[in-house]
């Protein structure tokens, strides 16, 4: 590695090993002439980081075995910056604001960094160069490429006009957008049907619970049923989940759950409707106008979304090419230049006046882009480990998802995936838990199909809990309380999704998981 000016450098060269050693020794070799006159101190600085490595993480300064990390040799250590990025992200917006939102991408960065830097000082270069850049480009790539489209596209839809929100009104609206969130993403529905649920609204002394009741339907259970819904689906379908699984094995999860929170919502919000009735009227601040929806240029090419997703899951002509040492299937490649490439049309085709009646910005996606970058980097040695199972790290973790007679306890995995899905982001969260129940999809679409649907519906479901448990959750509050809405804090959304979700949740787990 070149040294910046001013600084010492040093670089790690990496020997041939002997043909009877398995592993290749570091050597340290100072550069420069200002490498020179600091050398004792940069020396000792390496030393003392390799010395730190040696400590923490003992098997893996000793040997790294090429072209594959050895979880089964990897300490709990090495799950640290995951477990850090997660509580940043969970954390962030809530404690430290300002400084969260200025710098959410260098916090993101710093801790990707104590992932690469160490896994290529323990492994090697090639080997820790390979795994990450494995994940980034077969997975993380088509995952943005994905939210990407999905949020340019549905920002050109505009649900116009404005209708009052009665209860009948406002369970069809929740119906309608939940039937939407598996069909362009939960963060699509929700950007679309927010604004429209709120001018609805926006003359009711309680509507709140309007507000909260949109969080669990639109923006998490209603995208349960397809990869394009929730962004933990489209992990599973990048790790080979048939794109019609879901629709198929959690239909009836869903139809139940969301079912009961309508029909909970519709009973609240018929008893707020007739308190109401009592009460001083409130002025409308948009008056009913005809709804209209514009912008319809942008449906077909939803439409084409889909197809690209159902075209790369059919056609397999075997074809692979490489890139940067990771060979990248031609489907997979064919199908996002197509996704790319629809909504940048978009862009074309969508009127400038839509998009800022829908408050379209580029920020969400941003940040959704530098974080999972993040994400999906910490996440590479936390797999690995995983894959070990009980000869790794986290092998207390497989034993409270694991029965006596050694087979996967469905009912545990659905509440503990749905548990860290509350808090966490629910995406990571559903690939952990499907690499610890063996990260094979074809066993898990088959003989393991109860497991599979248990953490899915764990991940899209319980993503309901919190406001941070799923990327919409927090974009919909934001939306609403700039629009003068009371919303409950933290705690109190969390008081309404413990009175209504838990109940439900424990319902459909003793019905489908049990």
């Amino acid at each position: 590695m070149r040294g910046v000016p001013g600084k010492a450098s040093v670089s790690l060269r990496w020997s041939t090993p002997h043909p009877s050693r398995r592993y290749a020794p570091i050597h340290l070799l100072p550069q420069g002439e200002k490498g020179k006159a600091r050398g004792g101190r940069s020396k000792g600085f390496v030393s003392f980081a390799l010395l730190a490595i040696a400590v923490l993480f003992p098997a893996q300064a000793l040997a790294a075995e090429i072209h594959e990390l050895p979880g089964a040799a990897m300490s709990f250590w090495w799950a640290l910056p995951f477990a850090g990025l997660l509580l940043s992200i969970a954390t962030g917006p809530l404690l430290f604001p300002h400084l969260w939102e200025h710098h959410y991408g260098k916090i993101a960065a710093g801790w990707a960094a104590l992932v690469v830097i160490p896994l290529a000082v323990a492994f090697g270069i090639a080997t820790a160069g390979e795994a990450v850049l494995h994940t980034l480009l077969t997975e993380y790539m088509s995952f943005i490429i994905l939210l990407f489209a999905l949020y340019t596209i549905s920002g050109g839809i505009l649900l116009a006009g404005n209708i009052h929100g009665t209860p009948l009104v406002n369970a069809g609206l929740l119906l309608i957008g939940a039937l939407l969130a598996s069909v362009i993403g939960t963060t699509g529905a929700s950007m679309i049907l927010i604004r429209p649920m709120l001018r609805a609204n926006d003359n009711r002394p309680f509507n709140a619970h309007v507000v909260i009741f949109f969080i669990f339907l639109v923006s998490n259970i209603g995208g349960s049923l397809t990869p394009l819904g929730d962004p933990p689906l489209f992990v599973g379908f990048l790790r080979g989940v048939d794109f019609f699984w879901t629709t198929v094995h959690i239909l009836p999860d869903t139809l139940f759950v969301g079912g009961l929170v309508l029909a909970i919502f519709l009973a609240i919000d018929i008893f707020l409707h007739r308190r109401e009735a009592g009460m001083p009227k409130i002025k409308d601040p948009t008056p009913d106008t005809k709804v209209r929806l514009r912008g319809l240029a942008n449906l077909p090419l939803l439409a084409g979304v889909i197809g690209a997703i159902l075209l790369s899951a059919s056609w397999k002509p075997g074809v692979s090419i490489p890139i940067l040492g990771v060979g990248l299937e031609l489907q997979n490649l064919v199908r996002d230049a197509i996704i790319l490439t629809l909504a940048f049309l978009s862009l074309k085709v969508s009127y400038k006046s839509h998009r800022e009646a829908n408050g379209f910005t580029w920020g969400p996606i941003a940040e959704v882009a530098k974080l999972f970058a993040g994400i999906f980097i910490c996440i590479v040695p936390v797999i690995a480990i995983l894959r070990a199972g009980h000869d790794g790290a986290l092998a207390p973790l497989v034993a409270l998802v694991t029965s006596a007679d050694g087979q996967p306890n469905d009912l545990a995995y659905f509440w503990l995936t749905g548990a860290l899905s509350s808090f966490l982001d629910n995406a990571p969260t559903y690939l952990v838990f499907f690499e610890l129940a063996g990260g094979d999809a074809q066993h898990l679409m088959t003989e393991a199909a109860s497991t599979l649907a248990a953490i899915s519906a764990g991940a899209v479901f319980m993503g309901a809990n919190t406001y941070i448990g799923n990327a919409p959750n927090f974009m919909v509050f934001a939306i609403a309380r700039h629009r003068g809405f009371k919303m409950p804090g933290f705690f109190g959304y969390m008081a309404w999704s413990g009175l209504v979700l838990i109940p439900t949740f424990l319902i459909a787990g003793f019905l489908f998981f049990r």
